[in-house]
């Protein structure tokens, strides 16, 4: 099921452990594959052309939203990020482990590319 579209969302304390987060990828027919994330700079804006959701199972760190407002992200939150949406992913200075699920089954490097804020499709 494609989720609606729209900006990138933020639910924060969403889900208390695995199971939870799983019953959720089966419920929206997502793909899921696990992210571990060591250390990176804070990426540009940017949007994919996937549904996505990430389940945040440990770490802290933070999003940027469409506007460029710091969203923070801690264990228990899931983003919601529909093909189109502009976000970016914050800078990161501890060990962060996601579920994510994709719209599709592919391999998540191929499909999360870094598109062009001023060509996505919810640009108006």
């Amino acid at each position: 099921m494609p989720l609606d579209p729209g900006p990138m969302r933020v639910m924060h304390n969403f889900f208390k452990n695995k199971s939870e987060v799983l019953a959720d990828i089966d419920r929206l027919d997502l793909w899921p594959t696990v992210y571990v994330s060591d250390r990176m700079e804070e990426l540009p804006l940017h949007w994919h052309d996937v549904d996505n959701c990430g389940y945040v199972m440990e770490g802290k760190s933070y999003v940027l939203n469409e506007n460029g407002a710091r969203v923070e992200l801690s264990a228990g939150d899931k983003l919601v990020i529909p093909a189109g949406a502009i976000h970016a992913e914050g800078e990161v200075t501890e060990r962060m482990v996601y579920i994510v699920g994709l719209g599709v089954d592919e391999n998540l490097f191929d499909k999360l590319t870094l598109l062009d804020p001023a060509e996505s499709p919810l640009v108006r």
